[in-house]
């Protein structure tokens, strides 16, 4: 029986009214598996300063004197080229996991994708050098690039279309409870007296997760309709995950372009700018101790987030009140009003706690969008593929970007000039197709 037509007494169903347990336990595991990963790149930028500088420092031979300064300047380099590397693994596991996901299976896929983020987040912990630990982090890149086009495709598949938006919008949502659970690790940890390499050691944890999904979750029925029909004409390769025919094909190339387009501008805005603000921090309160720190940087970063979780809700309300163009045009209005505020106004703890909050409202608002929207331009064959490519294309630039943003030296000058991309993103939304009320493309 189809539930998206369902009625109670003649009244439409809610979103969540009518669905299955099953599918409620297919959101709850997608939900986690992406919560987990998000908390895992968090922990990252949380400690990704006091990591290298600690590599940076350890580096210097015995004996040998090095200027505070050039360390720090050293690790503030080493930072950002570690960050980079973090962008291109994660560009690199979105494409390669895409067409796995298509291949493969989204439940699966992200099984694997779950067990390489924790394995290699966990090995971050015992690297010896800046370059072993930029190494790691790129493969747990792979895993973290892989997840989130699996998840998105499981749910998408799983839930009746007129409730596909909102579980879409919950699961995206939810990421932002992991990555304030990356603030209260590292805020726990440092009151305990544990370093960054404990906190990476906390990241292997979301391995448990495997256990429930290899139980508990099957392979959503379009995938397998689309499966059957691509053995039955032997036609799996090319078929299901070809990325040629998004490029072949002028609607979905057109629905590419616009989806790398859009993401692109989320992911600059949030990396190579919104996800700074411990940075931010550091550089401007000076005199503290490192204990002090520490919690300044987690509580203004839970602030942030705490901020992009509202955002991501309210995106998602907005999108199925209006449109998703609408919703796009002035979330990216929005953000980038917000990052010229946080980062020319914050000179005090207290100014960081209420515009970091603001900026997470507006920077992670759009991401919400993408869960929604890339797997509406898609079909099923292509649709991991499809969202993986778009979700992690922007990354490649943001990591290029990333490299000449440290060159400027001030963050705030970095940021104020990153924030016109913002504006690209309120120009690609206009052109955008408009997907609202439309099934899951076949």
């Amino acid at each position: 029986m189809s539930l998206d037509t369902s009625k109670d007494q003649g009244q439409p169903l809610r979103w969540y009214q009518g669905i299955t347990r099953y599918q409620w336990i297919v959101l709850a595991v997608a939900a986690l598996g992406w919560l987990f990963d998000t908390m895992d790149q968090h922990l990252f930028n949380l400690v990704r300063q006091t990591a290298v500088l600690d590599l940076v420092t350890h580096a210097v031979p015995a004996g040998v004197h090095v200027a505070s300064t050039k360390l720090a300047t050293d690790a503030t380099w080493y930072g950002y080229v570690s960050t980079s590397i973090f962008m291109l693994g994660w560009a690199v596991g979105g494409f390669l996991f895409g067409i796995i996901g298509d291949r493969l299976g989204r439940t699966r896929t992200m099984m694997v994708t779950i067990l390489v983020y924790a394995a290699f987040t966990g090995l971050s912990a015992v690297a010896q050098t800046w370059e072993q630990f930029a190494l790691f982090r790129f493969l747990t890149a792979l895993g973290v690039g892989g997840e989130f086009a699996a998840g998105a495709a499981l749910v998408a598949e799983t839930f009746p279309d007129r409730s596909r938006a909102m579980a879409l919008g919950v699961l995206q949502t939810l990421s932002a409870a992991g990555n304030m659970m990356a603030a209260v690790v590292n805020m726990s940890m440092g009151y305990f007296g544990f370093g960054w390499r404990e906190v990476f050691l906390v990241g292997t944890l979301p391995a448990l997760l495997v256990v429930w999904i290899y139980k508990g979750i099957q392979e959503p029925e379009k995938w397998r309709e689309a499966r059957g029909k691509a053995s039955a004409t032997h036609k799996v390769s090319s078929e299901l995950g070809a990325i040629s025919q998004l490029m072949r094909d002028p609607a979905l190339r057109r629905n590419t372009i616009i989806g790398v387009l859009l993401a692109s501008v989320g992911v600059i805005g949030v990396w190579g700018i919104a996800f700074w603000s411990p940075d931010l921090l550091g550089e401007t309160l000076k005199g503290v101790s490192k204990k002090e720190m520490v919690n300044y940087k987690s509580t203004a970063f839970f602030a942030q987030q705490f901020g992009a979780l509202l955002g991501m809700f309210a995106f998602t309300l907005l999108t199925e009140r209006t449109s998703r163009r609408f919703a796009f045009k002035l979330s990216f209005l929005l953000a980038f009003v917000s990052v010229q505020a946080a980062f020319q106004l914050t000179h005090t703890f207290a100014q960081a706690v209420v515009l970091f909050g603001i900026m997470g409202f507006c920077t992670l608002g759009p991401f919400a969008g993408y869960s929604i929207y890339l797997p509406e331009l898609f079909p099923t064959r292509l649709r991991a593929s499809g969202c993986g490519l778009c979700y992690n294309g922007g990354r490649v630039i943001t990591a290029v970007a990333l490299l000449y943003l440290g060159n400027l030296g001030s963050i705030r000058t970095a940021a104020s000039l990153a924030a016109f991309i913002f504006v690209l993103g309120i120009i690609v939304a206009s052109v955008a197709p408009e997907t609202k009320g439309k099934p899951l493309p076949d």
